[in-house]
């Protein structure tokens, strides 16, 4: 199923010394750099959605409750002896093959992407996730349950702000032929393209899709849009237990000749969704981001990668004003 659907880039897992950071080491020094700040969001009221993971073929139930300024997005498992909760930020990243893992064998939530999609295409940026299971309800595959519920519940602003960011110049990061790549903002918009391509003879075809991201445009194009597998991957990943409950009508499943007893919501649904999963991986920065997100060929690992780039940027850049202010 892709990234448990994504589509398997050759960018499953990626070690440290595997990345280029293009434009950054031991070169210019990349400033990321603040350009404003909006109100902060939360939910007017709890939600509640239950339906089966993806990853287990268990009925899950997921609460979303409203949280108070500065608190985050933050997973609870409440089915352990004693409650686990997982921060969704860089830094609890304990697993990115197909799919985006936070904590550790103690308390893991799984497939965490089309959740953080949803609150933060919507722009809710604090919010109480409870789960009653190793990770959310799979649906259709895409976003839009989770975002017709968030929407139903009310948004709210807060008094506090959040912080709008971006870089003094393009940074990349790459491994093989995938590359991910945040260009400066020239304006206050978020704007994400993405190349998919898998290669000649591949029943996929190549195909790009750009767009501003508001939560307008997030709910209309994007939201939607499923996971995806290439048939002849199913039967590995159902032999190491993943997804042994779905028939091709569950998720798209590529054949030789297009999808299997399913139809394209968007004639290129695949590279929407990979946009879809960016997004939710990109909220791992905890701050909004600005500037044009070019994606080619790229996954989970790069994901979080140039996520953990930008946030040891801040570190350091943080560290450089405190020196400078002693």
């Amino acid at each position: 199923m892709g990234e448990v659907g994504g589509g398997r880039e050759g960018t499953d897992t990626l070690s440290p010394t595997a990345v280029t950071l293009m434009h950054l080491v031991n070169q210019r020094r990349i400033l990321v750099r603040r350009l404003g700040q909006r109100p902060q969001r939360t939910l007017a009221r709890s939600a509640i959605l239950q339906g089966t993971g993806f990853l287990t073929g268990s009925w899950v139930r997921i609460g979303f409750r409203p949280a108070p300024a500065n608190a985050g997005l933050i997973f609870q498992r409440i089915d352990t002896r004693k409650s686990v909760f997982l921060p969704a930020r860089w830094d609890q990243v304990t697993g990115t093959d197909r799919r985006t893992t936070l904590g550790t064998d103690s308390g893991q939530v799984g497939l965490v992407e089309h959740v953080l999609a949803a609150l933060a295409g919507l722009r809710i940026d604090n919010c109480l996730i409870e789960l009653n299971g190793p990770e959310p309800p799979g649906f259709d595959g895409s976003a839009h349950p989770f975002v017709e519920t968030l929407l139903e519940a009310g948004i709210v602003m807060q008094s506090a702000s959040r912080g709008i960011w971006s870089v003094s110049e393009p940074i990349t990061v790459s491994e093989g032929f995938a590359t991910l790549t945040l260009h400066p903002a020239e304006n206050d918009e978020l704007r994400i393209s993405y190349l998919l391509d898998y290669g000649h003879g591949s029943s996929i075809p190549s195909q790009k899709f750009t767009q501003t991201i508001t939560p307008e445009s997030f709910a209309r194009e994007i939201a939607g849009c499923r996971t995806f597998v290439l048939d002849y991957e199913v039967e590995q990943l159902q032999r190491d237990g993943v997804g042994r409950h779905l028939t091709p009508a569950d998720i798209l499943v590529f054949g030789p000749r297009g999808p299997i007893d399913n139809r394209l919501r968007h004639a290129n649904e695949p590279a929407r969704h990979k946009v879809l999963d960016l997004i939710g991986d990109a909220a791992l920065f905890g701050m909004d981001l600005r500037g044009h997100l070019v994606g080619c060929r790229s996954g989970h690992p790069l994901n979080v990668e140039l996520i953990r780039t930008l946030a040891r940027r801040m570190e350091e850049r943080g560290s450089v004003l405190r020196l400078q202010a002693a």
